[in-house]
């Protein structure tokens, strides 16, 4: 796998992955910004054996030497930790693009994908990008979308009632900056796409999953524990 490929030219910059916490309208986020243009962002599901790693400790164990700088689950997955929708990991894909409405969140169209490249990242509602066909080294494939070519996904409703702890990831226009964000407060979809619209001022956001959500951030000395991850993006220095 490309992780284990020994880096022989340079080290990585200090704190080129910048988390840190945010108060917003009473409750708080972390946010973990990601410059695509230089970092080693990646996804990560199983080993070479077929083994789903599901963890973080699982992810650096393969990574024979180097460390992530950040990690977060990246995508909902079945009882087995399978991807439920589209997921491509080392230009290989995995699971193929579903563009159908269905049950839970994942279903509550429009959904999107997010896509990694060399240099850069991009969230994409599913059916542009399936009209785009992008060549993704990564990409895996959630939902709701959370904000919609600067819009708010329609069917978010500013007085619901429904709050989870929830994390998702937006990118800028010209795809050069990921941030990916974990709610610390329970929020409602529309309190979670409102900060990605409003507060960080991102185009385009992507719900990766509530109640399960994990973050791993050695910075601020966070590595949340419990539930075994199905997909996991993470930073690998």
């Amino acid at each position: 796998m490309r992780w284990l490929a020994v880096l022989l030219w340079f080290a990585p910059p200090v704190g080129a992955v910048t988390c840190t916490d945010v108060d917003y309208r009473g409750k708080s986020f972390t946010t973990c910004t990601v410059d695509t243009t230089t970092e080693d962002l990646q996804l990560f599901h199983a080993d070479d054996d077929g083994q789903v790693l599901g963890s973080f400790s699982a992810i650096e164990e393969v990574l024979a030497g180097r460390k992530l700088a950040f990690a977060m689950n990246a995508g909902m997955y079945h009882e087995d930790r399978a991807p439920v929708g589209h997921y491509v990991e080392d230009s290989v894909e995995k699971m193929r693009v579903i563009t159908n409405p269905g049950p839970g969140n994942f279903g509550l169209l429009p959904n999107g994908v997010f896509c990694i490249n060399e240099g850069s990242a991009r969230v994409y509602e599913t059916l542009d990008y399936v009209a785009r066909a992008p060549q993704c080294r990564d990409a895996t494939q959630s939902g709701p979308m959370l904000v919609i070519d600067g819009e708010l996904h329609p069917r978010f409703l500013p007085d619901s009632t429904s709050r989870f702890i929830r994390n998702g990831v937006g990118t800028t226009a010209d795809g050069g900056q990921a941030i990916f964000v974990i709610s610390n407060d329970p929020v409602s979809f529309h309190e979670f796409g409102s900060f990605f619209r409003v507060y960080l001022g991102l185009p385009d956001a992507l719900y990766f999953d509530g109640k399960v959500s994990r973050l791993y951030a050695p910075d601020l000395g966070r590595s949340d524990f419990g539930f075994q991850l199905g997909p996991i993006v993470g930073v690998v220095q």
